[in-house]
């Protein structure tokens, strides 16, 4: 399986931006959705946003807009920029993917749990 290591998260203010980066263990060219998750304190995980090996994306509707997902397969990076941050977006930011084509917005995660990136939106 392919691991992953998030990074790029930190404190914001309001209205802020940042850009997350996910780097995996290996190639990434062959897998077919690339998803960020996040979890806030006391909820459950969910997903924020994913792109297919073919470049569709998907968002969770209070990040579209805001959010963009991009994947670079030469680099074995998936990265999320986060614009026009708000307080709700607090939260520690992971990435999984799904490897099978045809894998859908709600497939359960194929790949284990990084340690994530804390994104703090305060002011």
């Amino acid at each position: 399986q392919v691991q992953f290591v998030e990074s790029g998260g930190g404190l914001v203010q309001p209205g802020g931006s940042l850009r997350l980066s996910c780097v995996a263990s290996g190639s990434i060219g062959s897998i077919y959705f690339m998803k960020w998750y996040r979890q806030a304190p006391g909820k459950q995980r969910e997903l924020v946003a994913g792109i297919t090996r073919g470049g569709s994306t998907k968002y969770l509707d209070s990040v579209k807009g805001r959010f963009t997902i991009s994947r670079d397969n030469a680099k074995n990076t998936v990265y999320l920029q986060m614009n026009s941050l708000l307080f709700e977006d607090t939260a520690v930011y992971f990435c999984n993917y799904n490897s099978q084509y045809g894998s859908t917005w709600t497939s359960i995660p194929d790949g284990y749990w990084g340690q994530g990136t804390q994104v703090t939106v305060s002011s």
